[in-house]
């Protein structure tokens, strides 16, 4: 900032051109306050009160010069403009305090003819502040002329748009259009309207829109068009039936919208008619397939279970109706032996069986997905029993079906029944009842059965735990335990066997062989028995003891390709030696088609593994396969007693014996029972008999 005197190098001067400065910064915030009541200012107070300093700087050097700097002072004037310094009193306030200010300033006293120079600073200062004020002014309108300019004529350049779009879509548009008036008198009318109705557009235009319209259907649509005009109705959409110049009606969609004007006052309607007589029949017939099966013309399942609730409401109190429930018997093999062709006429044999043996009965039949049907029927007195129509079935299916005069193939099905179910079941719960009593006959190996009550609520709860199995593995309620086998002549525990255990917060502890049933009824099969592999290895060799581990497999986990490579990396992560581990293989995957088991077997003999058969009671595979030892069936084991069981215990004892093979036995629950196993020439036995483990392994 500029000293309102003169400066040199003097220090003498110095303090005076302080204080000054201190006068200036003081002037500028006085100055600053004031002009900020009166106009709005896009800068901060520190930006204006430096620039308002700057200012009076200038001022103060404009007073002292000689002669005045009047210059300096007008674009002064010019710069409280650019800095929006405009309000109503922004320039009074402004010339206020300046005058006060120069006129008190200590070091202009000295100033000769310092009012007449005050005076005529400050009118160069209003005079610059009005010039750049008026120029400011010119070019804000300009700006503003040039804008309204130019969105005048954007405006009529999309008006003009959009009356060639409106008259494009109103001339090419597929579905019928009319410009009417609030009452409905046509005032245009396209191509495809008068296609339509087979009249032409002047015809048209001479009638109302009411009077193309079915004369049942007109009140609703003038009660319609009505709401619509009167703003109840923002756009009408309603389906009507339209009345062509032959007289035919048709059914057709109108798409009602009013044209207001800028007051809101309406001026037309424009409605948009479209022709549903072609859709209405595509809609039944895809209505129809969405609920038909395409192979039978059957009900498909959705149609099955949402006529089910009217069925059984409908039904006879006193006789009910009787749902089965039917699964053909090795459809798989007639599909991937004969062909699917074939076992598509199949599939349309069986429907057309199943209609004609419940022609006579009041019956709904229907494909409830693959090779599944179902039939419900409404019983009356005249209804045959059960058993008499399940009869009726399998003679009808006995029946073969001949094609392209080669294959006579007749099926068979499981067929799980619900008699007299209550009035009031949902459609879901007599579907999941009789799906429950189905699977129950597959699993029984009957050709079919009742529904259960009790049956049914203890598949339902074994389902449920298979259900939650996976969540609770997760969880880690499902662990792995340790069993010890031992020496029968002196109790000494030779190895130990791994077992799963899931610590169930309802159902308590459930044992290993029911974790192994509800894995394999879900799929985990062959993950939760690798978890229990690695898991058990890695716990025994982190022990330290000197034990073998025995890991019973399950089927899917002994025939797994993988096997081999699992059992080495399990070796090779936790150190073992390979005669620690004894997997165990289910007898009954070697007696299946693949060859995969067996190959197993082979391939872990040969890098030392010694394997081991459970469930062990037919001798021939011990000259087949080179397993280390057997453990004896269950079944054997629980008739052991029985003279017949007698003799073929020994015989199998003696036969694995021979094959250079340990002999176990499991569910010894006595030291008397443990006695009678070492007579007979059992090498180990397991069970309840024998709950001590060596130290550090959890007990199963």
């Amino acid at each position: 900032m500029t000293a309102p005197h003169p400066r040199g190098d003097d220090p003498r001067k110095k303090p005076s051109a302080e204080r000054a400065a201190r006068r200036l910064g003081t002037l500028a915030r006085k100055w600053g306050y004031l002009i900020s009541t009166t106009a709005y200012l896009p800068h901060t107070p520190e930006e204006i009160e430096r620039e308002l300093a700057a200012l009076s700087g200038r001022l103060f050097e404009a007073v002292v010069s000689d002669p005045p700097d009047v210059e300096a002072a007008a674009a002064a004037g010019g710069r409280l403009v650019e800095l929006r310094c405009v309000g109503a009193d922004s320039l009074r306030r402004s010339l206020e305090v300046l005058a006060k200010a120069l006129l008190r300033e200590p070091e202009l006293r000295g100033v000769d003819g310092l009012a007449e120079r005050v005076v005529l600073v400050l009118g160069a200062l209003s005079s610059g502040y009005g010039e750049m004020l008026r120029e400011d002014i010119q070019k804000r309108q300009e700006g503003l002329s040039r804008a309204l300019l130019k969105v005048e004529q954007e405006t009529r350049q999309k008006q003009v748009i959009t009356r060639a779009q409106f008259e494009e879509v109103f001339a090419g548009s597929a579905s019928g259009v009319a410009l009417t008036e609030p009452d409905g008198r046509v005032l245009r009318a396209n191509a495809a309207l008068a296609k339509t109705l087979n009249r032409t557009p002047a015809e048209i235009a001479a009638l109302t829109l009411f009077d193309l319209v079915h004369p049942e259907d007109v009140e609703q649509l003038r009660d319609g068009y009505r709401d619509l005009v009167a703003g109840r109705l923002h756009r009408l959409r309603t389906g009507r039936r339209l009345v062509g110049k032959d007289g035919e009606p048709m059914w057709a969609t109108f798409a009602a919208s009013v044209i207001r004007d800028a007051v809101g006052t309406p001026r037309q309607v424009l409605t948009i008619v479209d022709d549903d007589t072609e859709v209405s029949l595509l809609q039944r017939r895809l209505s129809h397939q969405a609920l038909h099966d395409v192979l039978t013309g059957l009900p498909n399942r959705q149609f099955f279970s949402t006529r089910l609730e009217t069925l059984l409401r409908d039904a006879d109190p006193a006789h009910g109706a009787t749902l089965f429930h039917l699964d053909l018997d090795g459809f798989s093999q007639i599909n991937g032996g004969l062909g699917q062709e074939l076992g598509d006429r199949v599939l349309r044999g069986a429907a057309a069986k199943l209609k004609t043996v419940f022609e006579p009965e009041k019956a709904l039949v229907a494909r409830l997905g693959g090779d599944e049907f179902g039939v419900l029927v409404q019983n009356t007195a005249d209804t045959p029993d059960v058993a008499t129509l399940v009869r009726r079935i399998t003679r009808e299916f006995a029946e073969p079906e001949y094609v392209d005069g080669q294959h006579g193939v007749a099926v068979s099905a499981a067929i799980g029944v619900v008699h007299r179910p209550p009035r009031d079941v949902t459609p879901a719960e007599l579907l999941r009842a009789s799906d429950l009593t189905l699977r129950r006959v597959r699993r029984t190996g009957n050709q079919w059965g009742l529904f259960d009550r009790e049956l049914d609520r203890r598949d339902r709860h074994g389902f449920g735990l298979a259900a939650a199995m996976a969540g609770a593995w997760e969880n880690g309620e499902v662990e792995v335990g340790y069993r010890a086998l031992v020496r029968p002549e002196d109790g000494s525990v030779e190895s130990v066997e791994a077992r799963l255990r899931w610590n169930h917060p309802g159902e308590g502890v459930l044992a290993h062989e029911t974790c192994v049933r509800l894995a394999a009824a879900t799929g985990l099969a062959l993950p939760l028995g690798t978890w229990l592999l690695r898991t058990a290895a890695e716990r025994l060799a982190a022990s330290g003891l000197g034990v073998p581990l025995v890991v019973e497999l399950t089927a899917p986990q002994a025939a797994d390709p993988e096997l081999v490579g699992e059992i080495r990396r399990v070796l090779d992560d936790t150190g073992l030696p390979p005669d620690r581990l004894r997997p165990g293989f289910p007898a009954a995957v070697l007696t299946a088609d693949t060859g995969d088991a067996a190959d197993n077997i082979r391939v872990l003999a040969e890098i030392g593994v010694p394997v081991e058969l459970h469930g062990f009671g037919d001798a021939t595979c011990l000259a087949e396969f080179p397993v280390r030892g057997v453990r004896l069936a269950p079944n054997l084991v629980a008739r052991r007693e029985h003279p017949l069981v007698t003799g073929t215990l020994s015989a199998l004892v003696d036969a694995a014996h021979a094959a250079g093979a340990s002999v176990s036995a499991d569910g010894v629950e006595t030291p008397a029972q443990a006695e009678w196993w070492q007579e007979r020439g059992a090498d180990l036995v397991s069970g309840p008999a024998f709950p001590e483990l060596p130290d550090g392994l959890p007990a199963c």
